[in-house]
């Protein structure tokens, strides 16, 4: 089956990787987003400039909204230095007014809307406040600790139960893909980093702290499953986790970028990503003349996903911090089963900049 899908922060991790599924399968797509999103799809789609954070704006573009049938939000506010803003409570009214700025007047207009899914993470476990149980499990209740992401759900199980729409939560593990400018996004992290080392001469080090194991999962991997559950009976009313399959640790896959980037790697050197960009921004822009890539500065690329990066690689971190798995059992057992090669994520999405020509190839 095809239909209408409007995707809300289309220019995001999430959000291009949707935006491109849909088009490959033949569905028609509004891109809402304040910038447009980059994709390899050749088909048309509509994309609206559009800030969710003004609801003039959003009952404005309503009026083209009549032919959704499904609504795949995915953006988000993050304040600026990114961690510190997720126990802040301006973050949290934003994050609900900006969702309620979008359905409001859509549900006005679209009478066909079928189905809703809604992004969450991690943290609703607490990942970043307190150990959580391993693995963490869709079926726990509630971890209480204030978060946009009940605020998110509970405004949305209202507004399913008074309108007739069905709706899905998703809740993946670091997300890895292509875009740049964005809140958490390592590789084009990682890449500015490894060129910066190289044009100074300086091995590729990892930058991180105490070993830490993660999970990820590959946009695509998200974009297969909310292009699975926008149809599938057993997605009704369901959240659900999202991982590539399996685990990793950084010093273990740091080796196979540094091949992919073209890079010396080093021994282990501490270093605060958002210190050493903020510090080596001539050096970025040296590179970017020499290479001739897009005149994109270091904060056109950085988004927040420089503090990102720093509480994912554990910097700073003398112990391992507490694991943070999630189960992905639910989701396979109500039949989507999409996997990813951690590794090769990396690796592909780092190929991708580079063929984008944000990063250099040496």
């Amino acid at each position: 089956m095809t239909g209408t899908v409007l995707i809300a922060g289309a220019s995001g991790l999430v959000g291009a990787a949707a935006v491109e599924k849909f088009l490959n399968e033949g569905w028609e797509v509004i891109a809402a987003s304040r910038r447009k999103p980059e994709i390899d799809s050749t088909r048309p789609f509509t994309h609206l400039a559009l800030d969710l954070q003004d609801p003039a704006a959003c009952k404005a573009a309503a009026q083209g909204f009549e032919k959704v049938t499904h609504v795949i939000y995915t953006a988000v506010f993050e304040l600026p230095g990114l961690v510190p803003g997720w126990s802040e409570k301006r973050q949290m009214d934003t994050n609900l007014q900006m969702l309620q700025n979008l359905l409001e007047p859509l549900l006005a207009a679209a009478k066909g809307l079928k189905h809703v899914s809604l992004l969450q993470g991690t943290k609703a476990y607490g990942v970043h406040l307190h150990p959580i149980r391993i693995p963490a499990r869709e079926r726990f209740p509630r971890d209480q600790h204030e978060n946009f992401y009940w605020l998110q759900e509970d405004y949305l199980k209202a507004k399913s139960a008074a309108a007739g729409f069905a709706f899905s939560i998703w809740r993946p593990q670091l997300i890895v893909g292509p875009n740049y400018g964005v809140v958490m996004n390592l590789p084009p992290i990682i890449g500015v980093y490894s060129a910066i080392c190289k044009e100074l001469g300086r091995p590729f080090a990892f930058p991180g702290g105490a070993p830490w194991v993660w999970e990820a999962v590959d946009t695509n991997v998200v974009a297969d499953a909310l292009f699975w559950g926008a149809e599938a009976e057993a997605a009704r009313g369901e959240t659900f986790n999202l991982t590539n399959g399996e685990v990793f640790e950084w010093r273990d896959i740091w080796p196979a970028m540094a091949e992919t980037l073209g890079v010396e790697q080093g021994p282990d050197q501490p270093t605060s990503m958002v210190a050493f960009l903020d510090e080596h921004r001539p050096v970025w822009d040296r590179v970017v003349a020499k290479y001739g890539l897009r005149p994109l500065t270091i904060d056109d690329i950085v988004g927040e996903s420089h503090h990102y990066a720093d509480f994912c690689f554990a910097y700073g971190a003398t112990a391992s911090p507490p694991p943070a798995f999630v189960s992905t059992v639910k989701i396979k057992k109500a039949g989507f089963c999409g996997v990813a090669d951690t590794e090769e994520t990396f690796c592909r999405w780092l190929r991708k900049l580079q063929e984008r020509k944000i990063l250099p190839t040496y």
